[in-house]
């Protein structure tokens, strides 16, 4: 017996994190706050804004990618996250007015090398949208060094169109052309809202040029539910998982998690936030 458990625990070494990796590790997320809706009535941002702090404070989330903030509320959560800095552009002018997918990072813990936002049409460079997109739509960028071991580590974060299929599709082609071209062959991490399920075919391209999704790359197996919108929906299971964390071969993913936390039978935003730990390798 004893000699059965100790071959099943030498096998299992090299999928293990070492010391080192543990020193290395840091905590991504990507988190669709709700832009601030005057008929949320109940779950208007100024009563959940502190639920959402709360959360990324005690997850001491490092790099945190947010999708529908408002200026307002990208400035609240600024001033939330004492040690973090953010980049990133309101989707409508590409300065303050609209949605930004924003990037907060740990400025502890990483220093910002370089940083960009594009839209996800056929002119990227401006404030556009194509295709059968309703809105415009953004991905904001940051090459990132970390500050304990010099590593460096491109991420983009994102939010696909909710209506639009064919600009969906093509958005996810998109993004993978500006990662060939700005990040070349270095560490990648794409986080974003989707607005797409596994089974979609968009999710298999998103998953080409070796970009796999991280829960299924977890060392330590996925904890807590699956699906990421709830709607503010606190009676009924949600069902659908439409926000992603993705990484290149470089990445290895320790843990990954969806955490549905609420307070008075309310969620802070009608997504959960997606949290994994990664390591550069």
């Amino acid at each position: 017996m004893f000699h059965n458990l100790l071959i099943l625990f030498i096998a299992m070494l090299p999928v293990l994190a070492t010391a080192q990796e543990h020193v290395d590790a840091f905590q991504v997320a990507t988190y669709n706050i709700r832009y601030d809706a005057k008929e949320d009535t109940a779950n208007r941002w100024d009563t959940r804004k502190h639920e959402i702090q709360k959360l990324l404070l005690y997850h001491q989330v490092d790099i945190v990618g947010i999708q529908e903030g408002l200026h307002h509320q990208v400035e609240d959560l600024d001033n939330f996250l004492p040690h973090h800095s953010f980049v990133g552009a309101g989707r409508d002018d590409g300065a303050k007015k609209g949605e930004y997918s924003a990037l907060y990072f740990d400025n502890r813990r990483f220093a910002l090398q370089k940083s960009g936002t594009f839209w996800l049409s056929k002119t990227p460079d401006k404030p556009s949208k194509d295709w059968d997109a309703a809105l415009p739509r953004v991905c904001t960028w940051a090459l990132l060094k970390d500050k304990q071991n010099g590593k460096m580590v491109y991420v983009f974060n994102t939010h696909f169109d909710h209506i639009g299929k064919i600009a969906r599709v093509n958005s996810a082609r998109l993004i993978h052309e500006k990662i060939s071209t700005i990040a070349n062959n270095a560490p990648v991490i794409l986080m974003g809202d989707f607005n797409v399920e596994p089974a979609s075919d968009v999710y298999g391209v998103l998953q080409t040029n070796n970009m796999k999704d991280a829960m299924h790359l977890s060392v330590i197996p996925h904890f807590g539910p699956e699906a990421t919108f709830n709607g503010f929906n606190f009676i009924e299971v949600p069902q659908r998982r439409i926000d992603f964390i993705f990484v290149s071969p470089s990445i290895r993913v320790l843990r990954h998690s969806i955490t549905n936390h609420h307070y008075n039978l309310k969620y802070p935003s009608d997504h959960f936030p997606v949290l994994s730990e990664v390591v550069i390798q």
